[in-house]
């Protein structure tokens, strides 16, 4: 006898969403354009429109650095931009150039010299057709090795007489900070930088409204003391935030109730 399997167990119905509101990716649906994040996307933004060179944004595990990038990435023309998103640039030395070009959509393989002369014919070929170019390294605290991040600098010594060929936007936690002040000639280089602090309360507020808002839901499904419990159980960081409200969602629905409160929150928190 073939036993059926479970249905799994969805609460968007209940709570009258059309999707969930709370998943730790980086849709840049669910940006929410909070003071601090909007300070960081106009820094960046800046950075890029302004063909600064090199800008940096810092942040705590979790700030949701990733979600800001790919939000402001998705909202630069693609008349006006060629745009490079490395994610994962643990990678060695050898390695890390042909990456580059990779995500450039350039061939790969030949000497290092050859590879170099790809590019910059690509940044070349760009400028004339008025592209800017763009590279976002995600993660890149977790660069290697620091010889890596002067193979990075010397890239921004693609110019012209009155530009940079090439803006390099670098995200990573705080100890990225770190790893660039040791490197004085880097350090120079970076015309822009914004470190992302985590929420208050008022803005754990706003954000959790705004990806339920995102999510199709324009009614406040948390309490006032709900948040304040969310807040104070995570520190208002984002990544922890999504866990909890997610949770306590799911809870709430399993156990029928029309909103999330505080008495919810600390069960959920007690038992996450």
């Amino acid at each position: 006898m073939l036993i059926a399997e479970p249905v799994p167990f969805t609460y968007e119905q209940h709570w009258g969403l059309q999707t969930q509101p709370f998943e730790n990716v980086p849709d840049p649906r669910f940006y929410v354009p909070s003071v601090k994040h909007e300070e960081a996307r106009q820094r960046i933004l800046y950075g890029i429109q302004a063909r600064k060179g090199a800008v940096m944004l810092t942040g705590e595990i979790g700030s949701g650095k990733t979600l800001l990038s790919r939000a402001l990435i998705l909202n630069l023309a693609r008349a006006k931009y060629d745009v490079a998103l490395l994610a994962n640039p643990s990678l060695p030395e050898k390695q890390f150039l042909g990456e580059i070009l990779y995500q450039f959509g350039l061939p790969v393989g030949g000497s290092k010299a050859m590879q170099l002369r790809r590019l910059n014919e690509h940044l070349l070929s760009n400028a004339s057709q008025g592209l800017d170019t763009v590279l976002v390294i995600d993660e890149a605290q977790t660069i290697l090795e620091d010889r890596i991040f002067d193979e990075v600098r010397l890239l921004m010594n693609y110019q012209m007489n009155n530009r940079f060929l090439l803006t390099l936007v670098l995200l990573g936690q705080p100890e990225l900070r770190e790893r660039i002040a040791g490197i004085p000639q880097l350090m120079q280089r970076i015309a822009v930088r914004y470190h992302l602090e985590r929420f208050d309360v008022v803005e754990t507020q706003t954000y959790i409204q705004g990806r339920l808002a995102a999510a199709g839901c324009a009614r406040r499904l948390f309490t006032v003391e709900a948040v304040e419990a969310i807040y104070r159980h995570t520190g208002g960081v984002c990544r922890l935030i999504n866990a909890l409200c997610d949770l306590c969602l799911l809870s709430g629905a399993h156990g029928n109730v029309d909103h999330i409160d505080r008495p919810l929150v600390l069960r959920v928190a007690a038992s996450h």
